[in-house]
């Protein structure tokens, strides 16, 4: 990627000094070598930080030369662009994607009790659902549960709000409190996600008994390189997606977790034999095809790990 373009896509205030008089004249203005995905990214971000500014007091300054009325009209196009800015902001769901490690068929019995009948009910009255809990195709451990949530706030207050809620403190007694000599699990660690532009919504498109979860995880060798391949999905891949029949669950990108920079997404599947030919239609289709023969979208330059897992929905999963 080129020094401008990466300095556009990382920072966008600050780059009066670096782009020439042009650009100090119009920062709103497309860069010669900036793509169309970086430019529309950099616009957005100009204009919140402008909308910001002008909401703390220091409404952007007359540009030489402009009018009344352009310097008027262009507030007024700042101002809708940062309303419809955080419009699309708070539509993006945020995931909490949490991993115990259970040793034993009692520990998973006990996990199941205290999930269905405390847990799940208890976060489904805060507004928190679907919940997703899944094991692992072969074996017991580790257990995922996925969890919406409406913004970090939701996130943050999850733990007090819960504690708040007697009926699931009475349920769960035995899960939350359980002796050291005899614990609910071995260990717990979490990653907290903001779902793709493309995806903005979890989905549930298949719920038949029998369904197969992939949870794919995409690590990239710089934050750069990661909102490229986020780019990726979100101009076009995420059709090509549905299009072939590999129906999406969630995309989300990792804000908090391990492993950074990354990103996580879930596909769901009526059986393995269908998951196996979907992926094949996939890797056939011609757009597909046109799309990662891009050179910017080279699975090399954006993508240094893949983690691929095939998970089952416990009987109680709500995804």
């Amino acid at each position: 990627m080129k020094r401008r373009e990466f300095l556009t896509t990382s920072c966008a205030v600050g780059l009066t000094s670096l782009s020439g008089a042009a650009f100090a004249q119009d920062p709103t203005r497309k860069l010669p070598d900036e793509s169309e995905a970086a430019y529309r990214q950099r616009l957005a971000r100009l204009r919140a930080t402008q909308a910001a500014r002008e909401r703390a007091g220091g409404a952007p300054k007359k540009l030489h030369g402009e009018s009344e009325a352009a310097y008027r009209q262009r507030l007024a196009n700042m101002r809708r662009s940062a309303a419809a800015a955080r419009s699309r902001a708070s539509a993006r769901a945020h995931y909490e994607l949490r991993r115990y490690e259970i040793e034993n068929e009692a520990q998973k019995a006990g996990f199941d009790e205290f999930l269905s009948e405390s847990a799940i009910p208890a976060l489904n009255r805060l507004g928190r659902k679907p919940i997703g809990v899944f094991y692992p195709w072969e074996g017991i451990s580790p257990i995922y549960i996925l969890i919406p949530h409406s913004s970090p706030w939701s996130v943050a207050t999850l733990t007090q709000q819960l504690g708040e809620d007697a009926e699931f403190m009475e349920k769960g007694a035995a899960f939350l409190d359980a002796p050291a000599d005899k614990p609910a699990y071995k260990r717990m660690t979490s990653t907290l996600m903001i779902a793709f532009e493309g995806m903005p919504q979890l989905e549930t498109p298949i719920k038949s008994p029998g369904r197969v979860l992939q949870l794919r995880i995409y690590e990239s060798p710089s934050v750069i390189t990661g909102q490229k391949k986020i780019e990726m999905f979100n101009n076009g891949e995420i059709d090509i997606f549905r299009k072939t029949g590999l129906n999406p669950v969630f995309f989300g990108e990792t804000l908090i977790g391990d492993k950074m920079p990354n990103l996580t997404y879930m596909l769901v599947f009526n059986n393995m034999d269908e998951r196996k030919a979907n992926w094949k239609r996939f890797v056939s289709s011609p757009e597909w095809k046109a799309l990662s023969s891009i050179p910017e979208y080279a699975d090399k330059k954006i993508l240094c790990g893949i983690t691929n897992l095939f998970l089952k929905p416990a009987a109680y999963s709500q995804i």
